[in-house]
């Protein structure tokens, strides 16, 4: 694997267009992704489809999982995309403008330290709260709050990660806003220190 650094990591066969990213961001092969900032650390497995999104800090996107899916218009006589993508068939249409601009302002969001599992599905204009997991092939169409563990069609909270004072001292520690030399230094501490002694700690 390449190392990571200031410059994403794109595997073969990836699509992007209008896409800005962090540093140490890597995006998996086959996978598209349309209109979307992806902020440092974070990174989308194989054949991953993310679309209008915003994902935060560390956000880890497994394998064929889709964020913000485009749709299509169910209150017309026809929901094809003969109806925006109108060029496509006709040398005198053009595309729907506004069809495009309405979708690309359904914005997903997806919080620091997340994690959406295999084959999960965000729907636009839904957040994922900041240290918050969606179980693999999940449908979430409401937002997450953070730190809670949400699974199901559509997707529904099954237990929080950690009781509420834990989660509301991580989101106020904010670790995922240290540099990279001090998150080098607290390594060992991630790995090995128990949730609590890392906030007694740090926070």
């Amino acid at each position: 694997m390449a190392k990571l650094g200031d410059d994403p990591v794109i595997h073969a066969g990836a699509h992007l267009h209008e896409v800005t990213m962090g540093r140490f961001v890597e995006i998996g092969e086959g996978s598209r992704v349309l209109h979307t900032h992806i902020d440092d650390y974070s990174y989308c497995d194989r054949y991953a489809e993310i679309a209008n999104a915003r994902i935060g800090k560390f956000a880890n996107i497994a394998a064929f999982s889709r964020i913000g899916p485009t749709d299509h218009p169910m209150d017309r006589a026809s929901q094809h995309h003969f109806l925006y993508r109108s060029a496509d068939y006709w040398d005198d249409a053009e595309l729907d403008a506004d069809f495009f601009a309405r979708r690309a302002a359904r914005t997903a969001h997806i919080g620091h330290d997340t994690w959406i599992g295999h084959n999960a599905v965000v729907k636009p204009e839904v957040t994922v709260g900041h240290g918050a997991v969606v179980a693999a092939q999940s449908m979430v169409t409401r937002d997450v709050a953070p730190y809670t563990i949400v699974a199901g069609v559509p997707a529904r909270p099954i237990r929080a990660r950690f009781p509420d004072a834990i989660s509301e001292r991580l989101m106020a520690l904010a670790w995922w806003d240290w540099d990279h030399a001090t998150l080098r230094a607290r390594l060992d501490d991630f790995r090995n220190m128990e949730i609590e002694a890392f906030l007694e700690k740090y926070a």
